[in-house]
């Protein structure tokens, strides 16, 4: 049951759903493949489509991350919710035809849930899949491309077999650069006499007079559009805060620097703990000027540029956005203003900007290695390349200095300069003044490290925090967290393990506990001499906390103390360089086994897992089990099951990155 939506046969859509990017990189990627099919291919996230658009292609491919607990990310929620309305008949996608590929990690206990439920629930309501579904998992040596360019291999092949070309049609080679939808132009009037040329000399680009039409027709069309929704995520708000707080946390000598920060916000804006504060960053003024030095864009750097579309968009039924947002009215910008607030040049590269930029040079050698880098033989040399040094897009171009790439193709090539998610620290009455201002408090660990070839790392996020001074003011988004947690959990127990910065929100639940407790106390529901009492109605709260030493990163320590005294709370420490022996979280739950045990399975109780993804989660997912079976008559089996029950039911909650 899809309406009067016309399949082609020709067609298809990469439909994607992305928390951080990861998935949007990917989607890209199997649309270029498609392309090169011979397809008229959409890429779009999903919650730019109805559910009966699918129809209206010869296929579909989903690419979906999963977030949050086993969710999907915010820009597929719509989308989501839709497909699971309960009246939709079981044939609702008959005229579907789909594949998905999932990127999870696989130290999350609902790994890649987020693209299983979506592809179970395609087939529920009648789709066909014509390709098996790909689970990529972060936590691979080789990362995300060891499940990706296999997959992608099949499901080309599988597209010949399903739709061949016709006689004397071949695919296009990877030797042809694909005709990108929208690029940069300039004014006629501010151009030399000579216009630039693409490739390094070998192909000419068009030069448009006036505006770019982004403005006015695309956004005309898609409005239009009958399948396209403009809905905006309802998690998410965005908010302008000002910098008020900038604090080092960290002693001077410590190897890392911790940052306590506080941004306000004029109005007053509700969040819960779990929550996440995303911040836009720059990028340096000097990587700037040696990007526009080294790719020779200094003569058009501040001149006045326009996204132009390459096709006539009344041609197309859905015409993709550009390829990065110009905050501009008149979409105006400049290409320095592209490179230090929207393109990543710092970015680690993936397989296909050594495809795309290997066009631009002259120098054989180069390219032939370039396109090494891109041969799915050569994974694991791209990954100690790239992945494994961390080495930057600026850093390969000034490797590979024979690559010039036309200006016009910047925002085609360089990947979008995005937001970095915090997850809040404040809760209670942290979160607001008398004044009704709202206070955001974050725990930021500065990234700068040396890598395996001894050079300096820096996080291009991080490092722009550190950089600020009080009283800055910059855009941010306040978005809904994964751990979904509830005031009616104030009279249960809780039991909390965030090492590291993981205390960020551990720190957000504790003082809004204590903000439940005062609530509580008001409404006559606890005696106030009686608050620190856990035999009262509030539940009891215990923090696993693990950090390196006591004396230089045991953050928060005073408020510790302090809320001891007004509230059911015990605090645990690992510090595992404090001792010969290292000692960690998952050590502490262990020798806590008893009260551990008391708190979640007499009195059912809930888990809460932050901090770093990897080890950490799973060292304590077995710490738990353990706990379950040194206390009880639970054999190793059973106690795991238990855990899985508790997921189930919402007690056992993770969010690391």
């Amino acid at each position: 049951m899809t309406g009067d939506n016309k399949t082609h046969d020709r067609t298809a859509a990469v439909v994607y759903g992305s928390e951080t990017g990861s998935a949007l990189d990917f989607a890209e990627e199997a649309g270029r493949l498609l392309e090169r099919l011979h397809f008229q291919t959409i890429v779009t996230r999903l919650d730019a489509l109805e559910p009966t658009a699918l129809a209206c292609f010869g296929f579909v491919v989903a690419i979906i991350s999963t977030t949050g607990q086993g969710e999907l990310p915010a820009n597929a929620r719509l989308f989501w919710r839709k497909l699971l309305r309960r009246k939709l008949p079981p044939d609702y996608l008959a005229d579907v035809k789909f594949t998905t590929f999932g990127l999870g990690d696989s130290s999350y206990p609902k790994f890649n849930w987020g693209v299983r439920k979506f592809h179970k629930r395609l087939l529920q309501l009648g789709a066909h899949e014509i390709h098996p579904r790909g689970e990529a998992n972060e936590q691979h040596e080789e990362g995300l491309d060891a499940t990706w360019v296999p997959w992608a291999a099949d499901l080309r092949q599988q597209v010949l077999v399903r739709h061949p070309l016709n006689d004397g049609v071949h695919p296009i080679s990877e030797d042809t650069l694909l005709q990108p939808k929208w690029l940069l132009s300039l004014n006629r009037d501010h151009l030399a006499s000579n216009p630039p040329r693409l490739c390094n000399g070998d192909h000419g680009i068009p030069v448009v007079d006036g505006a770019s039409k982004i403005s006015g027709d695309a956004q005309a069309t898609q409005a239009g559009s009958p399948s396209l929704t403009g809905t905006s995520d309802p998690n998410s708000r965005g908010l302008l805060v000002e910098l008020e707080e900038n604090k080092r946390l960290t002693p001077q000598r410590h190897w890392q620097d911790v940052r306590h920060l506080r941004f306000s916000c004029a109005s007053s804006v509700e969040y819960g703990p779990g929550d996440v504060l995303t911040l836009y960053p720059e990028n340096s003024s000097s990587d700037v000027e040696q990007m526009l030095k080294l790719m020779n864009w200094g003569q058009f750097a501040d001149l006045p540029i326009y996204f132009e579309p390459t096709n006539p968009i009344a041609n197309l039924e859905l015409y993709p956005l550009p390829p990065v947002s110009v905050k501009q009215r008149d979409n105006r910008t400049t290409l320095r203003k592209l490179l230090t607030h929207s393109l990543n040049i710092r970015a680690i590269p993936r397989r296909s900007f050594f495809s795309t930029i290997a066009h631009f040079t002259d120098d054989q050698m180069h390219r032939e290695r370039l396109l090494e880098f891109t041969n799915p033989k050569y994974i694991d040399e791209l990954y100690d390349y790239t992945t494994r040094p961390r080495r930057s897009i600026l850093e390969v171009l000034q490797e590979f200095h024979s690559v010039k790439i036309p200006w016009q193709w910047a925002a085609n090539v360089l990947p979008e300069l995005r937001g970095r998610q915090f997850s809040i620290a404040s809760g209670g009455p942290r979160k607001h003044t008398s004044d009704g201002t709202t206070n955001f408090e974050l725990l930021v660990a500065i990234v700068k490290y040396k890598t395996v070839i001894r050079t300096l790392r820096e996080g291009v996020c991080t490092r722009y925090l550190a950089s600020l001074p009080t009283g800055t003011t910059m855009n941010a988004v306040l978005q809904r967290g994964g751990l979904n947690i509830q005031k009616t959990e104030a009279t249960r127990p809780v039991v909390m393990i965030g090492p590291g910065t993981g205390l960020a929100p551990m720190r957000s639940l504790i003082w809004e506990r204590y903000n439940w407790q005062l609530r509580m106390v008001d409404a006559g529901q606890i005696r106030e001499d009686a608050v620190a009492d856990s035999s009262n109605r509030l539940g009891e709260t215990v923090l696993f906390y693990g950090c390196r030493n006591q004396e230089a990163d045991f953050f928060y320590r005073e408020e510790w103390d302090v809320l001891k005294q007004k509230m059911p709370l015990k605090i645990f420490t690992a510090f595992s360089r404090d001792q010969k022996t290292k000692v960690y979280v998952q050590d502490i739950l262990k020798q806590q086994s008893e009260l551990v045990y008391n708190l979640l399975y007499m009195q059912n109780g809930l888990v809460y897992v932050c901090g770093s993804s990897g080890k950490m989660p799973q060292a304590v997912r077995a710490a738990l089990v353990d706990v379950f079976r040194s206390c009880s008559d639970m054999g190793e089996s059973v106690a795991e099951v238990y855990l899985q029950t508790m997921e189930k039911e919402g007690r056992y909650k993770q969010e690391t990155w």
